[in-house]
């Protein structure tokens, strides 16, 4: 153990942003898991290394207590991929008054879990109304017509009882998922550590948890992985916003149609994503469900940011402002129910401790 470098063990420089050795420690980290085919030592002593240089107090330990050996990388490099320390990104600037969908949060109506059948109380007074008419068709009216009256109303006694199975189920329904879930609209722990998914995780809370049904989690995995994959999703209806945040250098961003990240017109090898694979298996985990992606960029040092939100392969990236009004939309369009399939299946997703379960 004392022979392994952490650096060359995760791949990384020793000027490293904690950003950038997270990033090489989930990489890593999907194929060195014993259930990936790794060993149970030598995931240890991944984790190990990343616990150590994720900490600035611990990192600082081990460099402090070890000869480097391989020589720092340029100046003019350093200082173009290093995060400026005193820098903070501003998460949002958007007023909520500003936003068209804003005044659905104002007053939240009561969920349902279950969606009830359309138009089943009208129709349920139909078919009394028909059911009672029959006393006095009885009575005056000829066999033909007669006959006809009768076979209304059998039909309307039986539309009404399907309706009520309906309803009854739906009943039913609702009150299983209550008790399942309660009122509860946030599943996960949001990552505290990285500034990228704190800022995200104040701006969900901010503007998109108080939307009328949705729900918010925090680290999931993609089915048929183990890990977090994704930072943040939010579901409404039947629509799901995967998220993922990356704190990088000021310019312009936009993807290319194979979803390869462009810096000012010219390719960026600063970083990568891996949300459209992420957006795939959710898509196919949840056939009917709109699935889309949202890359939100922040700034790591001063100077300014912006994207073009135009998708590949179901994923945009965005500014903070621009995920706001731009995605706020989308979902503010589908807040009405909260159906119970969807969210138990985007809640078994999540990975982090505490809320899992």
């Amino acid at each position: 153990m004392e022979d392994v470098d952490y650096y060359e063990l995760l791949g990384v420089r020793r000027d490293s942003s904690p950003a950038e050795i997270k990033s090489a420690y989930r990489a890593l980290a999907k194929v060195m898991h014993p259930d990936a085919g790794g060993t149970a030592g030598t995931f240890r002593m991944l984790t190990t290394a990343f616990d150590t240089l994720s900490r600035a107090d611990r990192r600082a330990a081990y460099d402090a207590g070890r000869v480097v050996q391989t020589p720092p990388a340029p100046a003019r490099r350093r200082r173009m991929f290093r995060d400026e320390p005193a820098f903070t990104p501003q998460a949002c600037r958007v007023a909520t008054t500003a936003l068209p969908w804003w005044h659905l949060t104002k007053h939240q109506p009561r969920i349902g879990y279950v969606r009830t059948p359309g138009h089943a109380p009208a129709a349920l007074a139909v078919a009394g109304v028909c059911v009672l008419a029959v006393v006095p068709v009885l009575v005056s009216f000829p066999t033909p017509l007669l006959v006809v009256w009768l076979a209304l109303a059998a039909a309307a006694a039986i539309a009404a009882v399907r309706l009520a199975g309906e309803y009854a189920a739906a009943a039913r329904g609702h009150r299983a998922a209550l008790a399942e879930f309660g009122e509860r609209t946030v599943f996960g722990v949001a990552d505290q550590e990285p500034d990228g998914e704190r800022l995200t995780a104040d701006l969900l809370a901010r503007y998109l948890a108080p939307l009328p049904g949705s729900r918010v989690f925090h680290g999931l995995s993609r089915p048929g992985s183990v890990f977090a994959d994704v930072e943040h999703a939010v579901l409404c209806g039947s629509r799901l916003v995967l998220i993922e945040s990356k704190l990088w250098l000021p310019g312009h961003y936009e993807f290319d149609d194979d979803a390869a990240l462009w810096r000012n017109d010219h390719p960026f090898r600063g970083g990568e994503t891996t949300l459209p694979e992420a957006v795939a298996a959710f898509q196919d985990l949840l056939p009917g469900v709109q699935v889309r992606g949202a890359l939100i960029l922040y700034p790591n040092r001063r100077g300014e940011l912006t994207t073009d939100a135009t998708p590949a392969l179901g994923v945009s990236p965005v500014d903070p402002d621009t995920f706001v009004h731009t995605f706020g939309s989308w979902l503010a369009a589908d807040c009405g129910h909260v159906d119970h399939h969807t969210l138990r299946a985007v809640r078994a997703r999540v990975v982090t401790t505490s809320d899992a379960a």
